[in-house]
Order: C-alpha cells, then sequence, then structure tokens
C-alpha cells in the first residue's frame, strides 16, 4: 500500500524517487517544489484542525448520546 501511494504521489509530481544501483537497491523519496507548496497550502487547514480536536471530539460523543436515545 505504501509503494501505491508515494507512486502516486511521483505521478502527481508531489514527491521524486531517486534509486541507487546497488546491492541492495535503495530507493529514496524527496519532496518536489509542488509538494512544498500543498504543504504550505494544508498547514492553515493542520493548524486548525490540530486546536479544534477536542471540539470535533465533544460534538462527536453529544451526537453519539443523542443518536443512542432515537435508536
Amino acid at each position: 500500500m505504501l509503494s501505491q501511494t508515494l507512486r502516486a504521489l511521483e505521478r502527481d509530481g508531489l514527491v521524486e524517487r531517486c534509486v541507487v544501483a546497488s546491492i541492495p537497491v535503495k530507493v529514496s523519496y524527496a519532496i518536489t517544489p509542488l509538494g512544498a507548496e500543498l504543504i504550505d497550502a494544508l498547514q492553515a487547514m493542520i493548524d486548525w484542525a490540530e486546536r479544534r480536536m477536542g471540539d470535533v471530539a465533544q460534538a462527536q460523543r453529544a451526537f453519539d448520546r443523542r443518536v443512542a436515545f432515537v435508536d
């Protein structure tokens, strides 16, 4: 699954794959400028999610309590 994900990220131009001809073969990945730009764009969403994780969990618990009484 990891190799499929890395291949998709490479295809999208977000990571670059480098193969070193050695025994055993070594493969490394590096983020591309396009990938770095995506991280920058997503950082505000990541920060929000980290700040509000407790509020989301509280809302889920409240929902689950309400639904438990309905079912």
